[in-house]
């Protein structure tokens, strides 16, 4: 007989820690491989972390409700197997499955305590399996050293090939000792402005008899309440509208959404098009896609959209398109399908919700006539689309200005003032603009 622990796992690069929601098993309880054993939730999703081996729950070390680090023991599992065996992690699941592993580290029948090393977290936040954290052990490889290798398994994972031929490859080369660089000489002393005075924000005390109903924010309502008040703290929002005459998009849309959804199998919906037009626009003005770290700026290559969706319990989601300007329009179609439809039925893997460079947010979905969205940090920008609407409109021709229905959507960008001006911002906005009102009604898609 042998115990294993079963290890938090690490669901994402950001991410520190994950609250127990509810054990699925209980002490004494007997566990199949690849069973779930508990619930657990981080500020990104919630999922459900298995067993990685068929064997019985000896002990649950925390509670439900308890908030626990990364890589720390959450419960022990007497296996059969032996206590040298490496026993493979197996994958957290979200409601069904993620990529993120569950780590576990194989013990004797007197638990041991696992160090970082033994579960595998190390500082480039990949996982490594037991047997190439033992050869590395072995052969004195650190785990800073270990991070340089290039890995040829899934997800740039290092293999037990990659680490034997690093060693064959260490050995035949001479030890170079590299001595730090010395300290930097001491700058003179200098005279340093008062800190700013802090203010802070004490909230109104609400008063209320007993004709009310009071409703307890649950935790995804309390993150998104927490969030919003960051942004509008960091950032000092600016929103700029423009009116869009989007009739050339509806037209063309309406023209080929049935050869569409019969050759792809899926639905064509304006929010696509939106998206791949605000691309095309942060392309001509990267400043757009960019962070502000202190006083520097941090200007992304890879433009990876986040698209705010709803969920059925009224919260929201934003789930990202990375490399957006990489996609056709297919493959922005069935990418925002699939991420939607995923996002309200709450399985989206966390790092599907991570590393957006700027947001788009659809208000018109709703009957939005406009919107002044709150940017998602540590962006500088999100853009929203209104509801399309058919209003008259002065059209100029060659043969004078007419008035003709036309299909009209209001659109509006949030950004931050701190380093996108109105200049910029509007420009931006009209180079959107630009894109959906000159649309080719000729194209395939």
């Amino acid at each position: 007989m042998a115990q294993v622990e079963l290890i938090m796992p690490k669901m994402g690069e950001s991410i520190m820690e994950a609250t127990i929601l509810k054990w699925l098993k209980q002490d004494g309880d007997p566990i199949g491989e690849e069973e779930a054993v508990l619930e657990i939730a981080t500020d990104k999703v919630d999922s459900e972390v298995p067993s990685p081996v068929a064997g019985v729950l000896v002990k649950k070390l925390f509670d439900e409700g308890a908030v626990v680090p990364v890589g720390k023991a959450i419960a022990l599992i007497e296996t059969e197997a032996g206590a040298t065996q490496q026993t493979p992690a197996a994958p957290v699941t979200e409601k069904n499955t993620t990529e993120t592993p569950a780590i576990i580290a194989p013990q004797t029948a007197q638990t041991a305590t696992v160090n970082t090393a033994a579960t595998g977290a190390a500082a480039d936040d990949r996982f490594y399996s037991p047997l190439v954290l033992n050869i590395a052990r072995q052969e004195g490889i650190s785990m800073d050293e270990l991070a340089q290798l290039t890995g040829t398994g899934a997800n740039n994972r290092v293999t037990k090939k990659d680490i034997l031929q690093y060693v064959e490859t260490r050995k035949a080369q001479p030890i170079t000792t590299i001595a730090p660089p010395p300290p930097p000489a001491p700058e003179p002393e200098k005279q340093t402005a008062p800190a700013p005075t802090v203010t802070t924000i004490t909230p109104p005390k609400v008063e209320y008899g007993s004709n009310v109903e009071i409703v307890e924010m649950d935790r995804m309502r309390r993150l998104i309440a927490d969030h919003m008040v960051m942004s509008k703290s960091v950032s000092p929002h600016v929103t700029s509208f423009v009116e869009v005459d989007v009739t050339n998009m509806v037209k063309w849309r309406d023209k080929v959404k049935d050869q569409f959804q019969k050759r792809e199998g899926d639905k064509i919906s304006f929010t696509p098009l939106l998206i791949e037009a605000a691309v095309k626009a942060i392309k001509d003005y990267p400043m757009l896609n960019s962070s502000v770290d202190g006083y520097k700026i941090i200007i992304r290559k890879d433009i990876n959209i986040g698209m705010a969706t709803a969920t059925p319990e009224g919260n929201l989601i934003v789930p990202v398109i990375k490399n957006a300007d990489q996609k056709s329009l297919i493959g922005l179609t069935k990418t925002v399908n699939d991420l939607a439809n995923r996002g309200k039925a709450g399985k989206l893997k966390p790092d599907e919700i991570q590393g957006g460079t700027f947001t788009f947010t659809n208000v018109g979905t709703f009957g939005s006539l406009m919107g002044t969205p709150i940017i998602n940090q540590p962006q500088v920008a999100v853009l929203a689309t209104g509801i399309i609407r058919k209003k008259p409109a002065v059209l100029e021709t060659e043969y004078g200005d007419i008035i003709a229905i036309r299909h009209l959507m209001i659109m509006s960008l949030s950004y931050d003032h701190r380093i996108i001006d109105g200049a910029l911002g509007s420009t931006f906005l009209n180079r959107v603009a630009y894109y959906l009102e000159n649309f080719d009604t000729n194209r395939n898609f």
